[in-house]
């Protein structure tokens, strides 16, 4: 575990060394349930688009991309990717982004009294804790019982439910029907596909930051001068970096990507849940 690590029984809170109670007990920008692709990919945005971004997902379960013997249709990476090092390369870019994790349990999800300040949504985590969240994206597969009793439209198919999609700003955009509550990814019914969920879970974290009100035009770096030589302001959300910056995010880039491909991953792949309960 890392000094950016907090441990408190079961529950982990990972990121900038935040203390777990001001996790449980402050309000957040943002809650997203699950911390597969789609998940990290809508957290990468909201976060650096400047929302308080918490990461709720269950550190036993982890995401049913672990099951992957070896990733081979996932962009930018020509001879695959072991899907458990692909997991924690995107979780790290996450929490560079700004994003807090909790590994917990999310079993119940209700709209917060319009009376309370906040208003937004309360999250009842396993241990009988409660988090507030302005927004909430539904990330999690295959689970979607704590989503029971918020009148949701879910098709349900066998165990599984998938939440349907009430969208008036054209499809993927993830909203439910309920304000301030999205789906991102398989729970969402998109295609069983790692760079299929990771985009979708990118389309709904843009739709949530464009909902906020939040000013952004792109989230892009982009070389010294691209704009401001022509004249034009920086437009929210844009950074320009100059040379000697642009070769310096490049090596650290280089370096990371270096350590974390220097070894073969130690972990396994996860059986199927039947298989596992048969060992």
């Amino acid at each position: 575990m890392s000094e950016s690590d907090v441990m408190d029984g079961e529950q982990e809170v990972t990121n900038g060394g935040r203390d777990i109670d001001d996790v449980i007990e402050g309000s957040h920008d943002v809650a997203i349930v699950g911390g597969g692709v789609a998940g990290l990919s809508a957290g990468i945005f909201t976060a650096r688009a400047g929302l308080d971004t918490l990461v709720v997902d269950d550190a036993e379960r982890g995401s049913i991309l672990r099951r992957n013997a070896h990733l081979e249709n996932f962009p930018g990476f020509p001879a695959g990717v072991d899907t458990r090092l692909l997991l924690e390369m995107t979780k790290e870019q996450a929490e560079r982004a700004g994003c807090t994790f909790l590994h917990g349990v999310v079993t119940g999800l209700r709209e917060a009294e319009a009376e309370t300040e906040t208003g937004g949504f309360e999250l009842a985590l396993e241990g009988g804790e409660t988090i507030d969240a302005e927004r909430v994206i539904a990330a999690s597969w295959a689970d979607s019982s704590y989503l029971d009793g918020l009148g949701l439209e879910i098709d349900r198919r066998g165990s599984k439910g998938f939440v349907v999609e009430k969208d008036d700003d054209g499809p993927q955009a993830g909203h439910t029907g309920i304000e301030g509550l999205y789906a991102a990814g398989r729970i969402a019914d998109q295609y069983h596909q790692a760079i299929v969920t990771a985009g979708h879970g990118a389309r709904v974290g843009l739709t949530l930051v464009h909902d906020a009100d939040v000013s952004l035009y792109h989230d892009w770096v982009a070389p010294a001068g691209y704009f401001t030589d022509r004249g034009r302001e920086v437009p929210p959300g844009i950074e320009e970096i100059d040379e000697a910056e642009r070769r310096q995010r490049e090596r650290e880039s280089m370096e990371v990507m270096r350590e974390y491909f220097a070894e073969p991953h130690p972990d396994e792949p996860t059986p199927h849940p039947s298989l596992a309960d048969d060992q």
